[in-house]
């Protein structure tokens, strides 16, 4: 059976750290309370010459490094973000030009927090239907160009950062096993950016000075959605793969708060020794922060060959999915 392995991993952070403590000086919080609440200590922050784009390309650069692939190999190019490089054209065709990809199709993907694991279901689809054998997906985002620095209760949550794995056909038994996708667009007002599209454009009287161009979120209304939604989605892999929970050697979640992390892992019954959690580090980075994790997974040696590995994430839309795959 052909299969969609991943076959290389990479990613790439800002060097600049922002801490709890720097965010001190900025509004009204602490260390304690972001930490008992999030599980944040850090995130990374893009310098003024730094976009979307620079931490894909890197990130894209280290995976096929991994893979022993050439860009001129590649079939296709996925970008999952919402924070790319300009409205048009697709921040995956800078990142393609950067490459010198110059045979891969290329193209973004907006799913917010859940665009790379839906970019993972778009390759596994093209592979499957032999219209692609090598392609790149990717997450990236430099979300703090869109947080209020002013607003305590987003400023906290959210960094910059990007993720990016090498799919490529396999006949083996490694691979995805499956992918799965679902939308509730019945809560999208819950979160999401308000300014700079059709509705209230950029050149919209009131775009800046109510400042609609930051994004917005209903926090608690978000925390209960996610959690069940990631419970679900994480259940629909297990059951068509006729596996349980015991039989998932590494859970990689959306990093986006350690309490969603811990209550989908209670809720699936995975414990907290196999669900791997970077957040404390880079905090929430949207459709970066799985392909980021799995990078540092592997990196560190976490994923050995034979390993059934669940990803499962939620975002914006609402959109939610999950991915099972055999290392």
């Amino acid at each position: 059976m052909l299969r969609a392995r991943i076959t290389g991993t990479g990613s790439a952070v800002p060097d600049k750290v922002l801490t709890n403590h720097d965010l001190e000086k900025l509004v009204d919080t602490n260390d304690e309370w972001i930490t008992t609440r999030t599980g944040i200590k850090q995130r990374r922050i893009a310098a003024e010459n730094e976009y979307t784009s620079t931490f894909a390309t890197l990130a894209a650069r280290r995976a096929l490094a991994m893979a022993g692939v050439s860009p001129e190999e590649l079939d296709l190019i996925i970008l999952g973000t919402v924070t790319p490089d300009f409205p048009f054209p697709a921040t995956a065709c800078i990142v393609q030009q950067e490459l010198g990809a110059h045979h891969a199709a290329a193209f973004d993907l907006s799913a917010a927090c859940s665009g790379f694991i839906y970019g993972l279901n778009m390759a596994e689809a093209y592979i499957k239907s032999g219209m692609a054998r090598k392609v790149l997906v990717m997450g990236a985002e430099v979300l703090t160009r869109i947080v209020d620095f002013t607003d305590r209760n987003t400023c906290i949550l959210f960094g910059d950062g990007a993720g990016a794995v090498i799919v490529e056909a396999d006949s083996g038994g490694q691979g995805i096993l499956s992918s799965h996708i679902f939308t509730n667009g019945a809560h999208w007002g819950l979160l999401y950016q308000p300014g700079c599209g059709g509705r209230n454009p950029a050149t919209g009287p009131t775009t800046y000075s109510d400042k609609l161009y930051y994004l917005r979120m209903e926090g608690n209304e978000v925390f209960k959605h996610a959690v069940r939604a990631m419970g679900d989605a994480a259940v629909a892999a297990l059951e068509h793969n006729s596996v349980t929970a015991d039989d998932v050697s590494l859970l990689i979640p959306h990093q986006a708060n350690r309490r969603i992390i811990e209550a989908t892992g209670k809720r699936v019954g995975i414990p907290e020794d196999r669900i791997f959690v970077n957040l404390h580090k880079y905090g929430n980075t949207s459709s970066a922060s799985i392909p980021l994790a799995l990078d540092e997974a592997n990196r560190e040696g976490r994923l050995k060959s034979g390993d059934l590995v669940l990803l499962d994430a939620f975002g914006g839309g609402f959109t939610y999915g999950s991915v099972l795959l055999r290392w």
